[in-house]
């Protein structure tokens, strides 16, 4: 071997290893990685999301990794699989749902069906910041798709994004599950803000005992109403009531166990991968998808915002009063905002316990968030 060839073998070495397309955007990218990560280890922010999507984020923003392109013969690689087939082709999505569903108890909201209200009202957010984002010159479909982030629920915003903006899949996803995330920093202030001392100290009389025939019966009436109603939500909503389904009946006991563990585990970590692996610095380092970061927040707040306010006007009509710290559970962010309630509420008094009530809310904001989506699909779509 020549000496010229041994050089050049040396520097096919070298400029394969990536040293010399290293770029300032590549670093911004890896310390956004690195804090998604941080937030999920230390600060134990929905740590089962952040990490994968974090760890998505921090890889694919290396150069030359053979992660999200396609192989000189057209086959995907890696990452591009999990989103392709998993995000793309919606498979992901409505299988988290059937997992959610597995895990889900309805007994709250049967219990107590007018919280369906306020699941209805934190989806205030959600047409403000449409109005909003088209006057920021989005076209319609993708402001339909931003607007849906305030409902705090990553699988429907997947849903719709790809219906209406798959260009905007990654942006919306990661604001999405941040935003999910980070509900306990963002909530508390706007709950403290809008509600007086008094009102947190309300307490709620204790739900009535529901029957297992109610919670049989509950998730195939609402997949038909929500079949007639919004059709095009059906992918999502009838694998999260068949996952409830199968946990309410009690005889398909493997099926649940497997929906609500194992499955639900794998198809998470394909998920935060996926969603992470969306965000390349040359695509995400640009306006749109940093405003969009901002419009989501602004949409979450309004969401919480109009969660509570709801429960403010219902007190005016109902003998017994509700708690309006769990209209902030309202964003379908389960149970995170629940907890949150829970959380804030007991700061004011150390006995009142409002998780349960919170509960109701918060699986009407699961069910409102589809509902608006759904909406949004047959507007635009």
């Amino acid at each position: 071997m020549t000496v010229n060839e041994i050089l050049n073998m040396f520097y096919g070495i070298i400029y394969s290893t990536g040293i010399f397309s290293i770029g300032w955007k590549m670093a911004v990218m890896w310390a956004i990685g690195s804090t998604f990560i941080y937030l999920a280890i230390v600060k134990q922010f929905e740590p089962l999301l952040l990490l994968p999507i974090g760890f998505g984020i921090f890889i694919v923003n290396f150069p030359l990794v053979p992660l999200m392109g396609f192989t000189p013969e057209g086959r995907p690689e890696l990452l591009q699989v999990f989103y392709r087939y998993g995000l793309e082709w919606e498979i992901i999505p409505c299988v988290i749902f059937l997992g959610l569903g597995a895990m889900t108890d309805f007994g709250a909201l049967i219990a107590n069906p007018k919280v369906l209200l306020i699941g209805a009202g934190a989806q205030l957010g959600v047409f403000v910041t449409f109005v909003g984002t088209i006057l920021a010159g989005f076209t319609l479909k993708e402001a339909a798709s931003v607007s849906i982030i305030g409902g705090a629920d990553g699988p429907t915003t997947i849903y719709l994004t790809q219906h209406l903006a798959p260009q905007l899949l990654g942006a919306n996803a990661l604001a999405a599950y941040s935003y999910m995330a980070m509900v306990p920093l963002i909530q508390p202030p706007i709950m403290r803000l809008l509600t007086t001392a008094k009102e947190r100290k309300i307490r709620m009389k204790q739900l009535r005992p529901v029957s297992q025939t109610e919670k049989i019966i509950y998730p195939i009436v609402t997949a038909g109403i929500i079949a007639i109603l919004v059709p095009a939500v059906m992918p999502l909503m009838g694998m999260f009531m068949l996952g409830n389904l199968m946990k309410e009946s009690g005889v398909v006991g493997r099926l649940t166990e497997t929906a609500q563990g194992s499955l639900m585990n794998i198809v998470t970590i394909f998920l935060g991968l996926s969603v992470g692996a969306t965000m390349n610095a040359e695509k995400f380092l640009s306006a749109k998808p940093l405003f969009i970061f901002g419009l989501g927040l602004i949409s979450f707040a309004i969401c919480t915002i109009g969660g509570i306010v709801t429960v403010k006007v219902m007190n005016l009509f109902l003998k017994d009063k509700i708690n309006p710290l769990i209209g902030s559970a309202g964003v379908s962010a389960v149970p995170m905002a629940a907890r949150v309630s829970q959380m804030v509420g007991m700061k004011y008094d150390k006995t009142n316990y409002l998780l349960m009530h919170a509960i109701g809310p918060n699986l009407a904001g699961v069910i409102g968030s589809a509902a608006a989506a759904g909406m949004l699909i047959a507007m635009f779509s």
